[in-house]
């Protein structure tokens, strides 16, 4: 026999201020480098900007620059508008500050420690796309 708590999640506020997975239209807030010897990683602070109800609220986030994760930054890179001549020139993480981009993120648990994963980058001109897809996908096939 299995016993439920109604209501029993609720209780839980460690997580009151994170926000729920989904797609934000955001701004980089502050970037900086973080170099460890296996795994360099660029730490990420990102300001949401859309929609407007979490407008101001902020996530970090971590890219790693391995060789087999460059992909993924260079995705991020080309979607917020980074300035292609400064990034065949190596420049600093301070050029990161102020670009715009759409963000997906999804929490992820490993070994009991929750993490924020930044699952893609869309350019902040797809916005309104990538809000609908979004929504037409929370609410399920129904609502298509």
């Amino acid at each position: 026999m299995k016993r439920r708590f109604q209501g029993l999640h609720q209780a839980d506020q460690s997580n009151a201020g994170e926000l729920p997975d989904g797609v934000y239209l955001t701004q980089v807030a502050k970037a900086q480098y973080g170099w460890h010897a296996q795994k360099p990683f660029y730490q990420l602070r990102f300001m949401v900007v859309e929609p407007q109800i979490l407008a101001g609220r902020n996530f970090s986030g971590r890219l790693y620059c391995t060789s087999k994760a460059l992909w993924k930054l260079t995705w991020f890179l080309r979607d917020f508008g980074y300035d292609a001549d400064l990034l065949g020139q190596d420049e600093e993480d301070k050029n990161l500050a102020g670009l715009r981009g759409v963000v997906k993120i999804r929490h992820a648990v490993v070994n009991g420690t929750t993490l924020l994963n930044l699952d893609a980058f869309a350019p902040a001109s797809r916005w309104d796309e990538c809000a609908l897809a979004s929504t037409a996908q929370a609410n399920g096939p129904e609502a298509a």
